[in-house]
């Protein structure tokens, strides 16, 4: 018998709806210990998902290339560099106040991968281990897009090793 995503799932999902602001998804990062949430409107239906890196990407400048002309003219030449701000040079106060009413659904990233309940643990693993680093946890969602569950990496660590103590 193999795995399928129903198998793996959490069917107790905490998720943000695409209208909550940034001040209150900032709290449910602090209250649950998630690095990302799934984002479902008012028929949970996955429209996004928000990660600890999307709100830290409001605090750091977009774009940190100096242009450093060198030499005289006619041999100009520009030399870029990457100027990496410290965190403690950030005004994380000012910024939050800034952000801090910002819907979600202007923060979040809305192409998220997704699985049905009957996808094979290939296909899982396919997602969380394939080219963007960021996939944590993959939503698993029904035939119209709902949500009824989630599949973290670890999900997927404790099936294979409850398997091998079988």
């Amino acid at each position: 018998m193999s795995l399928t995503a129903r198998d793996l799932m959490e069917p107790d999902v905490k998720t943000v709806s695409p209208d909550d602001d940034v001040a209150e998804v900032f709290k449910r990062f602090a209250r649950y210990a998630f690095s990302g949430f799934p984002v479902v409107d008012d028929d949970d239906r996955v429209v996004g998902v928000i990660t600890e890196s999307d709100l830290v990407d409001l605090f750091e400048p977009e774009d940190e290339t100096l242009w450093i002309p060198i030499g005289l003219p006619p041999f100009v030449d520009t030399l870029s560099y990457q100027v990496k701000r410290p965190w403690a040079d950030l005004d994380l106060g000012v910024d939050l106040i800034r952000n801090a009413d910002r819907p979600i659904s202007e923060v979040m990233s809305p192409d998220v991968a997704t699985v049905t309940p009957d996808a094979s643990v290939d296909d899982v693993l396919d997602l969380l281990v394939g080219d963007d680093p960021d996939i944590n946890r993959v939503p698993v969602v029904d035939d119209d897009g709902r949500i009824v569950g989630i599949i973290a990496r670890q999900d997927v660590i404790r099936a294979f090793r409850d398997r091998r103590l079988e």
